[in-house]
Order: C-alpha cells, then sequence, then structure tokens
C-alpha cells in the first residue's frame, strides 16, 4: 500500500532527545559557579563538561608612602645631632670637644681699698679651733617633713692673742744710769676676733622640709649659711677664752722683748705684764 504524499513520516523514539542530555550543559555551569563543597556534591555524572572559574588574582598591596621631606631631613640632622652630642658627652670621641663643658670666667670688680689702720700688736700665740654646728630649727605644731631643718656645719677658726704695744706709756720703760739694766713693763695679752676659715669650713650634712626648700628656692643665701657662719664664729671665740691662749701669748711676748733688749747691750733685762 503506497503513503499518502503529504503525511510525513513519524519520528522514532531513537531521533527524539533524552530528557536527562538536554540541560547537561546547562547544569554543569550552574554547579560550577556555586562553591566548591556543593559542586563537588552536585557534580554531574560522566560525559559532562565541568567549568570551573579562577579566583579573580589578588590586587597589589598599596604601597606605604614615607615622611615628606620637610620632615624626614630635620628628623635626620636631629638624630645626627644626637649622636655627636652623646659621643661628646661621653669622650667616645677624644678629638670631638665636649659641648657641655664648664669654663669659670671671673667677672669681679677690682679690689677697693677703703681705710689704712695703723697696728701696734704684737701676737704672740695662735690658735686653731673646729667646731660642729648642729642648728635643728624645727615647727611647734608641724612634722619636720614639712616645716624645718637641721644642719650639720664643720667649721674652723683661729684665733690670735696679742700685745697691744700701743698702749705702752712713757713710763713703761725704765733705763739704768749706767745704761745696762732696763725695766719693761707690758700689758696683758688679749684675744683677736675669730678669723673663720672658709676652705676648710663646709656643711656635712642638711635636713629640710617641704616648705624649707621652697623658699631656699627663692633665696638668695640658701641653708642660711650665714647663720651658721656667725654662731661658729661665737662659739669659736667663746672657747678661745677658756684656753690658756693668752697666758702663751704674753710668755711668748716677754720672751722675745728679752731677747731684743739684750741684743742691744743691757746685761740686766726685766719684763713684767702688769
Amino acid at each position: 500500500m503506497a503513503l499518502p504524499r503529504n503525511r510525513r513520516p513519524l519520528r522514532g523514539a531513537q531521533d527524539e532527545p533524552g530528557p536527562s542530555t538536554a540541560g547537561e550543559p546547562e547544569a554543569a555551569a550552574d554547579g560550577a559557579r556555586r562553591s566548591p563543597e556543593t559542586a563537588g556534591d552536585q557534580a554531574p555524572k560522566s560525559g559532562s563538561v565541568r567549568v570551573q572559574e579562577r579566583d579573580p588574582a589578588p590586587a597589589p598591596a598599596r604601597s606605604r608612602r614615607g615622611l615628606p621631606w620637610y620632615l624626614s631631613i630635620p628628623i635626620t640632622l636631629a638624630a645626627i645631632l644626637a649622636v655627636f652630642l652623646a659621643a661628646a658627652r661621653f669622650d667616645l670621641l677624644p678629638g670631638l670637644p665636649n659641648p657641655f663643658a664648664e669654663r669659670q670666667v671671673d667677672r669681679s670688680q677690682p679690689v677697693l681699698l677703703k681705710s689704712i689702720q695703723d697696728m701696734s700688736r704684737y701676737t704672740g700665740a695662735t690658735g686653731n679651733f673646729q667646731v660642729i654646728i648642729d642648728l635643728d630649727n624645727d615647727a611647734k605644731f608641724l612634722p619636720s617633713q614639712l616645716l624645718g631643718n637641721r644642719t650639720l656645719y664643720v667649721a674652723a677658726g683661729t684665733v690670735g692673742a696679742y700685745t697691744d704695744l700701743g698702749k705702752l706709756g712713757a713710763d713703761a720703760v725704765t733705763v739704768s744710769a749706767d745704761r745696762t739694766s732696763v725695766q719693761l713693763r707690758l700689758p696683758h695679752a688679749q684675744l683677736a676676733e675669730t678669723a673663720l676659715d672658709v676652705k676648710r669650713s663646709y656643711v656635712y650634712s642638711q635636713q629640710r622640709g617641704l616648705f624649707d626648700r621652697i623658699g631656699d628656692f627663692f633665696s638668695g643665701n640658701p641653708g642660711n649659711l650665714q647663720q651658721l657662719e656667725v654662731l661658729a664664729t661665737e662659739k669659736i671665740q667663746t672657747a678661745a677664752k677658756d684656753t690658756v691662749l693668752t697666758a702663751t701669748a704674753e710668755t711668748n711676748t716677754r720672751t722675745m722683748f728679752v731677747g731684743l733688749l739684750r741684743s742691744l747691750g743691757f746685761t740686766t733685762v726685766d719684763v713684767t705684764v702688769v
């Protein structure tokens, strides 16, 4: 039997696309876009094409900008200067001068002679004294940590004993008619004022309260050194009166005049202290 011309032959089952093969490329591409874990779980079967996307390349790190030149140059110069100053301070470079070295400049005024005093003293003996001043100034109702000071001052000074020859009267010297004997009457020896030796006097220790430290900062005489010197002078002068300094001076003065008068030709010399 012949087929009609206008009728097309039916497609066989082998010509129709299978339901599984039609969507395989789209499923593979969709699985590639997912995360690696998900893509691994839903991987297509053999024969499908897997599309993998590469991770984007990391952006290059931005280079750090340094300090501007108007800041880096002064900092570099300051560092170099600090190194040289440290080397000069600790004598690391012997040829480099020390900028921290101190120098003393004496700008004192010329010494002015105000007066001349005629002296007719003969110093027969001199005593050397030393005293330790322990001066404690404290407040009555405040602790010493706030107000009060204690100073140990070692003072050294000398006291001379002299005979004032200017007090000799006309009857102080008696000479015999044959000029072989002489009699001399001298006044008693006296003590001179204490001369404090500043080279051998010094402050040994000093404890000051808070308010005293603030006051000494604005004071022209820190630690009240003048008061210590005056007190030391008075104590030395008082101590010299209890010594044999004046008796020693009288003995030495009498011995000196005896030798002087005998050198002038007197055979009998009588020197007394009245």
